[in-house]
């Protein structure tokens, strides 16, 4: 296929990854991201083992360390090269051999995943930079530092051109043969073409931050179920710990509401009573945002940009990375064709990935309701093989086998 140029909008793991795709295929590629690399992102810091099973498959040297130099294009060809993305992730990173469930009743499941398959924690601050640096090494022109505004239509309006963008403090606009969105929960692409919107229910808020001196961590990612929200915690290298506290319509001081809600908690405040917060406090919310459509002819929607849900089930990388791979395919269509590829998009989309959103909505449904949630708890404490099956689900287990 002749050469083409993409625009993808947003440097995170599913913009990372889409540009990687589409430059590997022989496309131009300009990746564009308004913050500076490395950068801070509230998250679970997670990979289960179905996303590290879906970076081994993007196989290929993750590329040089580009760290403290200016991402504008891909590094001389005489650059000594790194290991894959998965294994500079294996190295760098802590390996979650399962998860650990409570529930409000001091209920208590752990799970190794099955087969010896393993996730890996690591800070986003780390790991995202790794993404830009693999989408570089791949001939990807990454430029960061760059605002995108809002589309470029054509003149009838009936497709997305280019993208308007402010950098430097001057506006200008980019043209491009495709728009891959994936400018998180808050896109702006997607919101000027009325594409998505907060969910009305649940409206959750996370409130996360780093803590050193937490006793009892092991390799388990930790989910807390209680019956105000959930308090997700992921060792970390280094012996610190991602605490994370979501909950809804909370109020108050954000650095206060992180430590009430662990010393209110029987299960963690006896674990953190020594612990230091060696972080801000981050909040992202609300939470959940419904998508009505994969995109729009010349824009295609991927990451969270095409919807977000509550990362209960630790899995959101897996739906950032898996929705990277469709919407390079579906722009490898369209660029091929000339046909518009988002409603392809979206049914590939539910087919992947329909499954587990049935669940996360079910989930958010039970912790939303107290009494679903005391039901669920006992139907934990009579069958632990239910929790243990979700936990499996969770880390999507059968797409690491497959």
């Amino acid at each position: 296929m002749p050469a083409a140029e993409a625009m993808v909008v947003g440097a995170g793991p599913a913009g990372s990854i889409a540009a990687l795709m589409l430059a590997r295929a022989g496309v131009r590629v300009r990746l564009l991201d308004r913050a500076t690399f490395p950068r801070d992102k509230l998250c679970g810091d997670t990979l289960n083992p179905g996303s590290m099973a879906l970076l081994e498959s993007l196989g290929g040297p993750a590329g040089p360390p580009l760290h403290g130099l200016p991402l504008h294009g891909p590094p001389a060809h005489d650059a000594p090269r790194r290991e894959s993305i998965a294994g500079c992730i294996r190295s760098r990173g802590l390996r979650l051999t399962g998860m650990t469930v409570t529930g409000p009743g001091g209920e208590r499941i752990a799970a190794d995943y099955p087969d010896g398959l393993t996730g890996c924690a690591l800070t986003r601050h780390d790991m995202d930079l790794m993404f830009v640096e693999a989408a570089a090494a791949a001939g990807v022109s990454v430029e960061t530092g760059v605002a995108v505004l809002g589309p470029r239509l054509s003149d009838d309006g009936s497709r997305v051109d280019g993208v308007r963008v402010r950098s430097n403090g001057r506006d200008a606009t980019c043209a491009a043969g495709i728009v891959i969105a994936a400018d998180g929960r808050g896109s702006r692409l997607a919101a000027a073409l009325n594409l998505s919107r907060y969910a009305r229910d649940p409206r959750r808020w996370a409130y996360g931050a780093y803590f050193t001196g937490v006793a009892g961590l092991t390799a388990h990612g930790e989910m807390h179920l209680r019956r105000d929200g959930y308090i997700g915690v992921a060792p970390l290298p280094g012996g610190i710990a991602n605490v994370c506290v979501v909950r809804e319509n909370p109020r108050g001081d954000q650095r206060c509401l992180v430590r009430d809600a662990i010393a209110a908690d029987l299960e963690l405040r006896d674990r953190c009573a020594t612990a230091t917060m060696v972080s801000p406090v981050s909040v992202l919310g609300p939470l959940a945002v419904d998508a009505r459509a994969a995109g729009y002819p010349g824009l295609l929607l991927a990451g969270d940009a095409a919807g977000f849900v509550d990362p209960m089930t630790g899995d959101g990388l897996r739906f950032a990375l898996k929705g990277a791979e469709l919407a390079a395919q579906a722009a490898l269509d369209e660029l091929a064709s000339g046909v518009p590829a988002w409603r392809d998009l979206g049914v590939r989309r539910a087919r992947e990935f329909s499954a587990k959103w049935r669940l996360n909505r079910t989930l958010r449904g039970v912790v939303g309701s107290r009494r679903a949630l005391g039901a669920a708890a006992a139907v934990a404490r009579l069958w632990p093989g239910s929790v243990q099956y979700l936990i499996g689900v969770a880390g999507d287990v059968s797409l690491a086998r497959s």
